[in-house]
């Protein structure tokens, strides 16, 4: 035994490199079948899966230039970081877009640009853009609620995203007035750190959900009594990722809290089914808004990805009929978000965003039945020109997905399915979650918001107008094609956005139902 230790006490560092490579080669040979590159070119074939498991990260930074990587180009996310940091996030020399590429936007500026009274509200506040409309105004609800922010943090659940993730994003809108979209994951202690919340939920009912798994209307009843926090109820129909298919949270991410809050078993894939129980056509789902309005209090909304327009055609009618129906309505665009999904939804099922949202914007607009509802846009809109051309096309209000992950740290790395995130936003491994400084992280999402609001605000003083609802579709000009050069929103998408009732800032701000208040 001795002689044996002796033996291998005397094996140089380098030795023990090649027998570790030699038994790396004899079982690439002779042992695993699964990997063709591997068996054929035992030990340097590692190397060829290691570099594509980094092939995002060497691409973004390394190989894409500043304007071509999607979802979010190095522009966009050099933008969003330093208006986190409060950092300079001008870019100098003129900009790198390609001014006559398809879709390019323009915001026309007025010829003398708005000028702030003495007094005004921005003059004390220049971050200071809340919603031009009220929730649940119109439908009379008993607790109506006016967005104290334009951009407010979109449906990302607890489970979804980390711990800390969550907690940075609630301590964040709470720093900035805007409101935090739960997700349909359930009500989270990590949402209730004194930021405002809309309360979502899906097919899973999670939060909300009764022994068999279908919709309790006593647990809404209870959660909402429970936490003030929560201003409004939204019912997904459908989300961008994945339009027409269910939730998918994998068992790698189900920990004994996540589990315990959605009612669900640790480990275990949780694939919520891709339609609801608790109704079933038009007239069941704007029961159900009516029963959950009336039993809370709150105004309801629903949230959808689009493709046919024939239901939505159904529920217009049926609201004009009725005088009900909900308060908000979120449009959320196919371009996907944080939701894992097949490529094959991702990519090719349900509308973008600008066509979605036109298609149903005109259908309301038209039977007019626009001005009572909150229009909600979410899907690539957190940079101020999308922006813009959001509200001149009729949306009141946006959510943020990505960009507000990128603002508390995500580099983008495309790895949120996994539970490998590197940045500890969209993973439940506790190691990566100790990389976020929660009040850092907080203090980030809050200054992206005031950053944006700021921003979007200057475009709307320098195209002539107070408020962003004061937008019209000929205010924003996009790029056609090379025929039809260039054309205003009107003519690309064939509607007149309603006019918003608006009358000044001031009164926004002594509105008694503005949020952003603490609980």
């Amino acid at each position: 035994m001795d002689s044996i230790l002796d033996f291998l006490a005397d094996i140089p560092w380098w030795g023990w490199i090649l027998i570790f490579l030699c038994i790396v080669a004899i079982r690439d040979i002779f042992f695993q079948k699964a990997h063709t590159i591997s068996h054929n070119f035992p030990i340097v074939g590692h190397l060829r899966y290691w570099l594509e498991s980094i092939g995002p990260e060497m691409r973004q930074y390394f190989v894409a230039n500043n304007r071509e990587e999607l979802p979010f180009n190095r522009i966009e996310r050099s933008w969003i970081y330093a208006s986190a940091k409060k950092e300079n996030n001008y870019e100098g020399f003129g900009t790198e877009r390609d001014i006559y590429k398809h879709q390019h936007i323009f915001v026309k500026n007025a010829m003398i640009a708005y000028q702030l009274p003495e007094g005004h509200p921005n003059a004390k506040d220049p971050y200071f853009v809340p919603c031009a409309k009220v929730i649940g105004g119109y439908n009379r609800r008993k607790k109506p609620f006016r967005p104290a922010s334009i951009i407010n943090v979109s449906a990302m659940s607890f489970g979804s995203l980390s711990a800390a993730a969550v907690e940075s994003l609630n301590n964040g809108v709470k720093k900035c007035g805007a409101y935090h979209n739960t997700g349909e994951g359930g009500l989270s202690p990590y949402h209730k750190q004194g930021g405002d919340v809309i309360f979502h939920f899906g097919t899973g009912y999670f939060g909300v959900r009764s022994r068999d798994g279908n919709f309790s209307m006593e647990k809404m009843k209870i959660l909402v009594d429970e936490n003030p926090c929560i201003k409004a109820v939204e019912i997904k129909l459908s989300q961008g990722a994945k339009p027409g298919k269910g939730g998918v949270l994998p068992g790698a991410k189900i920990t004994h809290e996540l589990a315990e809050i959605r009612g669900v078993e640790v480990g275990k894939d949780v694939i919520s089914p891709p339609t609801h129980k608790a109704f079933s056509n038009i007239p069941e789902l704007l029961d159900l808004i009516e029963s959950i309005a009336d039993e809370t209090g709150l105004p309801v909304g629903i949230k959808a990805a689009i493709g046919k327009l024939d239901q939505w055609e159904e529920l217009a009618n049926l609201m004009k009929k009725t005088g009900k129906g909900p308060d908000f309505i979120t449009i959320d665009g196919g371009e996907g978000g944080t939701g894992a999904a097949p490529p094959s939804f991702a990519d090719h099922v349900s509308l973008p965003w600008t066509y979605g949202f036109s298609s149903v914007y005109k259908i309301f607009n038209d039977m007019g039945l626009a001005e009572r509802i909150v229009f909600i846009g979410s899907g690539k809109l957190g940079f101020p020109a999308k922006a813009a051309m959001a509200f001149s096309m009729g949306a009141d209000c946006i959510n943020v997905a990505r960009e507000a992950m990128m603002s508390i740290g995500c580099i983008q790395a495309q790895v949120c399915h996994t539970n490998r995130c590197p940045s500890g936003v969209a993973t439940q491994n506790k190691w990566l979650q100790q990389g976020i400084d929660v009040p850092l992280k907080s203090d980030r999402l809050a200054q992206y918001f005031k950053t944006f609001r700021k921003e979007f605000l200057e475009i709307t003083h320098a195209a002539g107008y107070e408020h962003p609802c004061q937008f019209t579709m000929n205010d924003i000009q996009v790029n056609v094609d090379d025929d039809y050069l260039s054309s205003d929103l009107e003519a690309v998408y064939g509607y007149k956005k309603a006019a918003v009732p608006f009358t000044s800032m001031q009164e926004l701000y002594d509105c008694s139902h503005l949020g952003g208040k603490s609980n």
